[in-house]
């Protein structure tokens, strides 16, 4: 995508981070559209007009962008200015059992703000009866729920959440660095097994994180998980939720790649 001569690269300010950020589909000859709620939201919610600016991403770049049209379907946006993008610190992969929706969607959202780049739901052995074939209709209300979250934390990328899978399907997932979290006290610590490598983290390290069911691991996932290279690790003594042990998982994952 080749944009107007008038795209300049800034760095960011104060007032940068007072902007809204929007994702758009695509953005043709500086100029970009949104419709349809996305745009409705705009004009009747925030109140936007002709001549304010917001921020709007194509899913790869960051841009400072006007608006030359506000009506109630279709907002557009002319391109302003190319804003830096903080490089990736790695790329990280939640695979996470099925459990009930409500608080699965509260997982995909804070997991969302937290960087995560994949979330791969499966279902496990101990996960709920039914699950797996209603999350298929659930796909699209998660895809909205990480996009309104990735618009609030004001990510560069949206993630992708992937249809779920079986059990099978994930345990050789194409990760190099494969952490298994395990509600067994005898795991070792999080941070010491992401610790004790001897390599030192690096931003093309690929990071899957694999958490399972309310009802636990049963000891046949376990050791299909430990021989298929998996790093079996604790968070603690005290029992956590799904979702909680998900977001807990990531945000030491993000300490030890962000040093």
């Amino acid at each position: 995508m080749k944009l107007p001569s008038l795209v300049t690269r800034v760095t960011s300010d104060s007032s940068d981070m007072a902007r809204r950020r929007f994702f758009v589909p695509e953005i043709r000859r500086g100029e970009a559209e949104l419709t349809g709620a996305d745009a409705e939201h705009l004009v009747r919610v925030l109140r936007a007009e002709v001549g304010q600016r917001y921020e709007i991403s194509d899913n790869r770049r960051v841009f400072v962008a006007e608006i030359e049209v506000a009506r109630k379907s279709m907002v557009t946006f002319r391109v302003i200015e190319e804003l830096p993008v903080a490089p990736r610190v790695a790329e990280v992969q939640l695979f996470a059992a099925l459990f009930k929706f409500d608080r699965y969607e509260w997982m995909i959202e804070k997991a969302t703000e937290l960087g995560v780049d994949t979330i791969q739901p499966f279902q496990a052995i101990r996960s709920e009866r039914g699950l797996f074939e209603a999350s298929n209709k659930r796909r699209a209300r998660w895809e909205r729920i990480a996009l309104e979250a990735s618009q609030q934390a004001r990510r560069a990328r949206l993630p992708v959440v992937n249809a779920a899978a079986k059990f099978h399907d994930i345990v050789r997932a194409d990760c190099g660095i494969r952490v298994l979290l395990d509600e067994e006290n005898s795991a070792s610590p999080i941070l010491t097994v992401l610790e004790s490598r001897d390599r030192k983290p690096h931003p093309e390290d690929t990071i899957g994180l694999v958490l399972g069911p309310e009802g636990g691991w049963t000891d046949e996932e376990k050791s299909a998980l430990h021989n298929a290279g998996w790093l079996a690790c604790s968070l603690g003594s005290t029992v956590l939720r799904a979702e909680t042990a998900a977001l807990a998982g990531l945000s030491v994952i993000n300490s030890v790649w962000r040093r």
